[in-house]
C-alpha cells in the first residue's frame, strides 16, 4: 500500500518561494509567482502582494490561503517542487 503524502511544515524564503516539508523527509522549495502571474484572477489577484501571499497556513495536509481555500495545489504538484496549470 502506497504512503499518504502530505505537507508537515511549509516556511516562506523569498519572492513567492516557499521551502514545504514533507511527512516522508522530502523537502522542496516551490515558486508561486509564476503561476500568480499567468493566472490572473480576483480570489488569486490579492496574493500577488507578498505580505498577503505570507499568510498560508497548513491544514488537512496541504498549504492553503483564505479561510475558505482561496488558493490551493495538488500536493503531487508540490512534491515535485513545480506548479503547473
Amino acid at each position: 500500500m502506497a504512503r499518504k503524502i502530505y505537507v508537515i511544515q511549509a516556511t516562506y524564503i523569498t519572492d513567492y518561494t516557499v521551502e514545504i516539508q514533507f511527512n516522508d523527509g522530502t523537502v522542496r522549495q516551490v515558486y508561486f509567482g509564476e503561476f500568480l502571474k499567468k493566472h490572473p484572477h480576483p480570489q488569486y489577484n490579492k496574493y500577488q502582494n507578498t505580505e498577503k501571499f505570507k499568510t498560508f497556513h497548513l491544514e488537512q495536509g496541504n498549504i492553503v490561503w483564505g479561510k475558505n481555500w482561496d488558493l490551493i495545489f495538488p500536493i503531487e504538484q508540490l512534491y515535485a517542487g513545480a506548479i503547473t496549470g
